[in-house]
Formats: C-alpha cells, structure tokens, sequence
C-alpha cells in the first residue's frame, strides 16, 4: 500500500463541507479557468492563422516569381515562360505545383455606377480546389479551349457597389492607346473576408489580359508557386531566386502581405503573455491554497513527526493533495475549454466584423496536439511551484505542532 497516496485520499474525503474543502474547490476552479482559457487562446489563434493564410495562400501562392523591374504598376512588365523555366521552378526541392497569372487594370461600368479593378488572368491550372470555398454565388468561371473565356468572378463588395450578380453582363473598358473594352459574364461571386482583393480583384481569362496586352502565347506577368510546405516560403525563395534568370524576382507571399502577418505574430505575442500571466497566476494560487492546507493540518503533521513519519513522507501526502487538485482542474479545464471550442467549430454562434478581422466569425483550429501540450506544461510548472510550500513541512516542530491551535 502506498501509505502517502492513502493518507492524502482520506484527508482529501474528510475535507468535504469544512473549510479545507472550500479552499480545495478554489484550487479547483482556479486551474480549471486557467486551462480553459489557454486552450481558448491557442485554439482561437491557430485558427486565425489556418483560415486567413489559406485565404491568402488560396488566392496568391506561396511564392511569385514576376519581372524585377523599379515600377510600382503591376501590369506594365512580364516574363517569357519557356519549358526550362518551368522545369526549373518545378524541380526545385518542395514545390508542389506552379500556376501562371497576369494583372489589368479595368473600369467596370454599369448604368448607374463605375468602379475600377485589377483584373487577375488565371489559367487551367489556377487553384480551384482551395479557392472555390470562398465562392459564395454561382460556379467557377470556365475558359474554352480555343480563343479567350469572357468569364469572370467578382467580388461580394463589387457586386454590390455595381448592383451585379451571377448571369449579369458587364462592360470592362481598359485605359490605354486605344481604348479597349470588353463585354464579361459574371458567373461566381466570391468573398475572402481581406480587403486587398475583395475591393479590387476579379477573376478572368488569362489569355484575356494576353489579348488586351498584345502578348504573345507565352508571355504572362508572373508565376505563382505552391509549396508542399508553406513555412519553407524563405529557404524555397533563396533557391528559386538562384535558379531563375537575373532579370526576374523572386518574392515570398508572406512580404508581400506584411501587414497581415504581422498582426498575426502580434496575436502570438499576445497569447505567449497570456500564457505566463494565467501560469504564474495558476501556480501563486495553488502554492497559496497548499500553504493554508498545511497551515490547517499543522497538528496532524506535529502527530505523523512525534510517531516518527520524515519529513520526506509528509511531503509526500500534501504533494499527493496538490496534485489531486491539479488533475481534477485539468480534467475541468479541458472539459469546459474543449466543449466550448468545439461548438463554436460546428456552429460558429460567435460572430465577428469580417471587415475588421477578415474573417466573419471565431475561428477554431482543432489541434489536439497543442491541447496535450498545454496540459503538460500545466502540469509541470503548477507541479513544480508545489515544493515551496512543501519546504514549510521540514521547518515544523512536533512540539509546537501538536499545542498549534
């Protein structure tokens, strides 16, 4: 029989209803709150970072490999893609596969309403898969085999500034010697929650953008790289930017959206400090609660040293105390924070300012791992900070123990 572990269950049993075991359902719900809410935060932020990188990533690529040139204008430079340019960037270590794009500036113009937009000219092998979850109206748009395909998808914010929707026509006018314009077919409306595309991006023909532009087969704005991992975006851009000739730049996704990632390492950095704050507030209650427990049992301690129990086994029975309260919030805390998280995985009842988080509700990434490492780390850090007030047991007389009243 493990006589520490039986002691401490028996003191455990005989402090329901007295004030021990109010101080006990306090430890309890101390850790429960703090686990909860860790798992909250984790939870919360990874699933900021999956759902608005996939947004980006959907839409952009990993990495782009355009026209290294000193104007700001998107559409005023390309590059020839050959087949060796294509096996280079394909045979590069991590990539996954490489779409071709081109941009055009535009004026969409109804009755009422004009509004310029950057017309993206994707091909065949545009990321359908990924993009087509933010489609929230109508298809994809199909582009014929022979000739160019006239249609496109438009944005929730352009189709309601311009009063379009699917099966729509609209005329494009594209400023430039000569003025040229086109009649589009809006077959899809989409929506990706961030401001950079949603207020100016369209999607089209690539060879549409190649028409007004004058460009030969080959010649398009720029490639689009997919990595099989998105975090080797710095080591894939090193080794690409030595492949590729020394007229083209080659730009990691993640720079080119710094703002985004940087409120996304500013989320970190915040949830890192609610990490030590919710620890370090954990770990002085149950070194606080520990004290008042061994306080209050001052003379059962006195009795166990006067029958000859070291200090070491009385260490032992409040250890056992300590980390029976632990558990028993740990298994709350993960109750209560994935029971939560969950629900708001499967029907998103808190919602948010799409405009302001890019995203119209709580995103949760469901990342047990994460949730067994919080679990771990709570366990060792409040585990640790036990033996401070456990170091009180040795200082106790049995003398004095036993007349502490």
């Amino acid at each position: 029989m493990n006589l520490p572990y039986f002691i401490s269950s028996r003191i455990t049993k005989n402090e329901e209803g007295s004030f021990s075991g109010t101080i006990t359902r306090i430890a309890i719900i101390s850790i429960a709150v703090a686990l909860s809410s860790l798992i909250l935060a984790f939870l919360i932020l990874g699933g900021y970072e999956n759902v608005i990188t996939s947004k980006i990533y959907s839409f952009s690529g990993h990495v782009v490999v355009s026209k290294y040139t000193l104007s700001n204008s998107v559409e005023e430079t390309s590059i020839m893609v050959s087949d060796s340019l294509l096996e280079k960037v394909k045979n590069t270590e991590g990539v996954d596969y490489v779409q071709a794009y081109s941009f055009k500036y535009g004026l969409l113009s109804t009755k009422d309403e004009v509004q310029g937009v950057l017309v993206k000219g994707i091909d065949e092998h545009f990321n359908r898969t990924d993009f087509e979850q933010h489609l929230i109206r109508g298809k994809f748009p199909e582009f014929p085999e022979d000739n160019y395909g006239t249609e496109v998808a438009i944005s929730e914010r352009i189709s309601n500034i311009l009063q379009l929707d699917v099966g729509d026509e609209v005329t494009i006018f594209f400023v430039q010697k000569p003025l040229r314009f086109r009649k589009l077919q809006i077959t899809g409306v989409y929506e990706t929650g961030l401001e950079e595309i949603d207020e100016n991006v369209i999607l089209g023909d690539i060879r549409l953008v190649s028409r007004i532009n004058n460009w030969e087969e080959n010649q398009v704005g720029g490639l689009e790289v997919y990595l099989e991992d998105p975090n080797d975006q710095a080591q894939a851009t090193e080794t690409l930017f030595d492949k590729v000739d020394f007229d083209m730049y080659v730009e990691k996704v993640a720079d080119k959206y710094i703002q985004i990632f940087e409120w996304l390492r500013m989320l970190n950095r915040n949830v890192l400090i609610l990490l030590v704050i919710v620890l370090f507030v954990a770990c002085f209650n149950m070194v606080s609660i520990l004290l008042i427990l061994i306080l209050e049992r001052t003379q059962m301690i006195g009795i166990f040293k006067s029958l000859g129990a070291s200090n070491a086994l009385i260490r032992r029975i409040f250890l056992f105390n300590g980390l029976n309260l632990i558990v028993k919030g740990l298994l709350w805390g993960n109750f209560i924070g994935l029971s939560f998280c969950l629900a708001q995985y499967y029907f998103r009842f808190i919602p948010l300012d799409a405009s302001n988080y890019y995203v119209s509700y709580v995103p949760i990434a469901l990342d047990y791992g994460i949730v067994i490492l919080l679990n771990v780390m709570a366990v060792i850090v409040v585990g640790i900070t036990l033996f401070i007030p456990l170091s009180l047991i040795s200082r106790i007389q049995p003398v004095k123990a036993i007349r502490f009243d």
